[in-house]
């Protein structure tokens, strides 16, 4: 039986609050003349985005720095790596930069262009994450890693209690794994599990891509600079580390601010593999938002901060969420739909901590039950 099917969604009753919802977001749309996709904002975010990864990286090779200021420069790097991550192929890979099938390739494999694969994410993020939202059979973003422990469902190990401490530090090799190993992992367990339905000649195309764009990646970003530019290969290693460690932090602390705080829920299929839950409602339940009112975190986050209105209408370019978001909140209200949010980033920290802390002392449900 495939992944998917394990799993369904079920209301007992019908509920109205998702078609009113679409309706009215629609009008707003229709009656402001305003595109769904990206607008000039966008694209001057995605240039900038974009060239504070790149440009650090010239400016590199060409001028050659003291070792200290090739520092600032890998990690002005990283900050532009998770910034590609949140605000630009996130957008593209979701459909909602453009209209345009091509573009939407194009910006979305700007994922290849700092190391990862724009087709195992949209398998992982796309289809299990935002169907399955904090379903911990299903949800790969809330599956226990290595000392980790993001659901109330796994089984508690004795590390977990300090994981509010030590998780940062694990938090920063995100983006390290992904470029080393995850998107290998990924490609194997997605076909086994049934979620990659691609043709065996597909996949091994599609194997062979991810092979080729890892190697012209790790010889563009270390080999490079050693091989033609004679920077001291111990050098650009710890500017790469540190790039990816800067990544792997924004990235990482900024999706956990939506699910794994407190007040989300965590709700477990029955035994036919059914949640008895209207699917809207399902993410409003699992999903917070925070710092909407900061400029400078909804323009760095892409929207991110707006996770409730992007689970909702992930093709929806994140620019648009500050405008469609009072829609969202009010037309919850009306259907007295908890609309979750944390005002300041602060508060969401303090909320991912503490959720962090009661997830390792919490024993899993079957433990309890035993």
């Amino acid at each position: 039986m495939k992944l998917q099917s394990k799993v369904k969604f079920v209301s007992k009753d019908r509920n109205l609050f998702f078609a009113t919802l679409r309706k009215r977001v629609d009008a707003y749309f229709a009656e402001n003349n305003i595109s769904k996709n990206a607008n000039t904002e966008m694209v001057l975010k995605s240039v900038v985005l974009i060239a504070c990864y790149v440009l650090p990286f010239v400016y590199l090779l060409s001028f050659q720095p003291t070792f200290p200021l090739s520092l600032l420069l890998w990690f002005i790097m990283g900050t532009g790596v998770a910034g590609i991550g949140m605000s630009v192929m996130h957008d593209a890979n979701h459909g909602a930069y453009s209209k345009n099938k091509t573009v939407n390739f194009l910006m979305g494999h700007t994922l290849n262009l700092v190391g990862g694969s724009a087709f195992n994410w949209k398998l992982q993020h796309n289809i299990l994450h935002h169907t399955y939202t904090n379903v911990v059979e299903m949800d790969e973003d809330i599956q226990d890693r290595l000392v980790l422990r993001f659901s109330p469902h796994t089984k508690v190990k004795f590390y977990h209690k300090l994981q509010w401490l030590y998780a940062f530090v694990f938090y920063g090799l995100l983006t390290l794994y992904w470029v080393i190993a995850k998107d290998f992992v990924q490609y194997f367990l997605f076909i086994k599990n049934g979620v990659n339905n691609n043709s065996d000649v597909e996949n091994r195309k599609m194997l062979l891509k991810v092979i080729v764009m890892k190697v012209l990646y790790f010889f563009g970003v270390l080999v490079v600079p050693t091989l033609f530019f004679h920077i001291p290969f111990t050098e650009v290693l710890l500017g790469f580390l540190l790039m990816h460690f800067v990544a792997g932090i924004i990235l990482t602390v900024v999706f956990q601010l939506a699910h794994t705080v407190e007040g989300t829920t965590h709700p477990r299929p029955d035994a036919n593999g059914t949640i008895e839950n209207d699917w809207a409602i399902h993410q409003m339940n699992t999903t917070v938002n925070f710092s909407r009112d900061n400029k400078f975190i909804n323009w760095y986050v892409g929207g991110l901060n707006y996770q409730i209105e992007h689970h909702l209408f992930p093709r929806v370019c994140h620019v648009h969420y500050p405008a469609i978001s009072h829609i969202v909140k009010e037309t919850a209200e009306e259907y007295g739909i908890p609309y979750m949010e944390n005002e300041t980033f602060w508060q969401a920290l303090r909320s991912h901590i503490a959720t962090l802390r009661r997830f390792g002392k919490l024993p899993g449900i079957n433990e309890a039950i035993a």
